[in-house]
């Protein structure tokens, strides 16, 4: 889940950077959110939609390779072509870890009676050059097909500590390491990482606060499956929707709870 919002966060931030190295054009782009598309979507966690007022960007980024990949991304196109008829799409998958697996290498979705073709990038196979020319996506130079990875990490640091907004540099030196972890230990990493201020990241702070609340969803859950039985699918995702505040609410609550009906009064 961290290397999803890590990814979400930088695409988000530097959209320009990204529309240049995933679309050849420095185009500023802007979210949208999932639930624009009037439909749940099927895995909102590894999902990223941008507009400009032409184009529409899908990205994934998937750390596994992904059997149901071509599946949705056909259906998130016929859902994106629906909402936005007029725009351009494109859709692209990006694989952040090497596998050997074949499933990184489709590209299509086909019946007997549609075909549905979409772009994959995986990121062991890129130029390290591509991501070495930009703050936002200086994180995932380490990934790409560079044969010395702390050798890259360290001319990742080295741009990085160039930033002066500190802000900026904390965000991205939090991703830089986190990213870097799918390829490189951790002694490695905070060896050539020696970052104190990279606690103090915005991206930081609300990866520590994700891990905090999936860790009160999975307990309460639990408990509440202990007090008053098994829980329908709406309201296991209305209770996994709660933050982290509600969700401390809820744990202290339940312990009164004797039936569901007790649960669906409390969330209203």
């Amino acid at each position: 889940m961290a290397i999803d919002n890590i990814s979400k966060f930088l695409i988000e931030r530097y959209s320009t950077a990204f529309a240049t190295w995933l679309l050849g054009e420095p185009i500023a782009l802007t979210t949208i959110n999932p639930t624009e598309l009037n439909v749940e979507p099927i895995r909102a966690d590894s999902v990223m939609l941008l507009k400009s007022r032409d184009v529409i960007l899908h990205t994934e980024f998937q750390t596994v390779a992904d059997e149901t990949m071509p599946f949705r991304m056909a259906d998130y196109y016929l859902r994106l072509r629906r909402k936005f008829p007029e725009r351009d799409i494109q859709q692209v998958v990006i694989y952040l870890k090497p596998t050997g697996s074949d499933l990184v290498r489709q590209t299509k979705y086909e019946t007997p009676v549609m075909t549905h073709q979409f772009r994959v990038i995986r990121l062991w196979e890129e130029p390290v050059e591509v991501f070495l020319s930009t703050p936002g996506l200086l994180p995932y130079a380490v990934l790409s097909r560079a044969s010395n990875k702390e050798e890259v990490l360290s001319q990742v640091v080295g741009q990085l500590e160039g930033i002066e907004d500190r802000r900026e540099q904390s965000n991205l030196i939090a991703a830089t390491s986190i990213l870097a972890g799918l390829q490189l230990g951790e002694q490695t990493i905070e060896r050539l990482i020696r970052s104190p201020g990279m606690q103090e990241s915005t991206m930081y702070q609300a990866i520590l606060r994700e891990g905090q609340a999936a860790g009160e969803q999975a307990l309460v859950l639990k408990q509440l499956t202990l007090k008053v039985g098994n829980l329908s699918p709406e309201l296991i995702s209305r209770v996994s929707a709660l933050n982290l505040d509600r969700l401390e609410a809820l744990g202290e609550a339940l312990l009164d709870f004797t039936s569901v009906t007790d649960l669906e009064s409390w969330l209203g």
